[in-house]
């Protein structure tokens, strides 16, 4: 088993630079911390119909008349957030889900939101039906990638969505493994629709275990919508991210959200708030490595909400059952800070 572990490992950190990716320019460690994220933009889709998937609800005949002013109206609201995720600044490395394409990312990074960000775009093409992908945008000045990859779970049979994997460089200096995760939805119900998750996490594991069993030191970072809490079977048992504790065990996978969640915070909410979107971490990231990270932060402005007539305030989406309601999404991003070791 170490021998295809370390077979893995080798894969994964053999790419070479990207020759797209010129010199990084010098710049100041930021004084609140790198900020590495996660946001489900829940349905960036363009008006253009792709025969290859079903997009047909994000068109001007769709129920909802999806159209130009409907979509712009939507990069505007992306935009703001992503804006808002760090106020007076941008997120330096940020994960995004449910995008159809590089077409949409590059509509969102040139809004005059965000623009001078300066963001660069890793997507990968995917295979999902429905073309709901994982992308990465980054602010070139801080961050590197030198190889990235497509990794897609194939559980009985069944290739489900695949999974974004990014080796790249912090400040040109500190190497970072970044994953960025959209797992199986619980629609169709919950027990149905748990072996799905159950299966991404063991082979999302295979990958971490590869880095951590080479390196005990890698510095690993997953993000993404895993639809399923941290305390849930996927996490605890076949992942194996535990919450964070006092004494952090070497090398081991931490979940951030874990005790936030357990707080009774959330990322979504329902009949109650879950905590789909989550940041794990390698432990070197928490006591020994070069880099050390913040606990999770929610982002939740008020301008964000909806709040309802009866019951509490929560995200504020831009459509549901082909209603169209103008909001931003189903989801609030989250975010951590990196910061250098003394």
């Amino acid at each position: 088993m170490r021998q295809i572990h370390i077979f893995i490992a080798i894969i994964l950190l053999a790419g070479s630079t990207l020759s797209c990716n010129k010199g990084m320019k010098k710049v100041s460690f930021p004084e609140r911390g790198l900020t590495v994220g996660f946001y489900n933009l829940e349905n960036l889709f363009d008006t253009i119909n792709d025969p290859d998937i079903n997009d047909e609800e994000f068109l001007p005949g769709s129920q909802v008349k999806w159209n130009t002013e409907k979509y712009t109206k939507k990069l505007d609201n992306m935009s703001r957030v992503i804006a808002g995720m760090d106020p007076g600044s941008w997120p330096h490395l940020l994960g995004l889900a449910e995008i159809e394409n590089e077409t949409v990312l590059n509509d969102l990074i040139e809004n005059e939101l965000i623009k001078a960000a300066g963001y660069r775009v890793v997507h990968v093409a995917g295979q999902d039906p429905r073309g709901i992908e994982v992308a990465a945008i980054y602010r070139a000045d801080y961050f590197k990638p030198i190889n990235i990859k497509s990794l897609s779970p194939v559980i009985e049979g069944v290739t489900y969505r695949h999974i974004l994997y990014i080796k790249g460089l912090v400040m040109n200096r500190d190497t970072i493994h970044f994953f960025v995760n959209h797992w199986t939805s619980r629609f169709g119900g919950l027990d149905e629709t748990k072996a799905a998750r159950n299966g991404t996490a063991r082979f999302v594991k295979h990958f971490t275990d590869s880095l951590l069993t080479v390196n005990n030191t890698n510095q690993l970072i997953l993000v993404g919508d895993f639809n399923d809490n941290p305390k849930d079977e996927s996490m605890v048992k076949h992942l194996n991210a535990k919450p964070l504790m006092n004494d952090v065990e070497h090398p081991s996978l931490i979940n951030l959200a874990f005790n936030s969640h357990k707080a009774g915070n959330g990322t979504l909410y329902y009949k109650g708030w879950d905590f789909f979107d989550q940041v794990i971490v390698s432990s070197s990231l928490i006591e020994g490595g070069k880099l050390l990270t913040s606990d999770i932060e929610i982002v939740k402005h008020d301008w964000m909400l909806f709040k309802p007539n009866q019951g509490e305030a929560r995200p504020n989406r831009t459509m549901s059952g082909g209603r169209y309601y103008g909001g931003f999404s189903d989801h609030l991003p989250v975010l951590i800070r990196l910061r250098q070791a003394k």
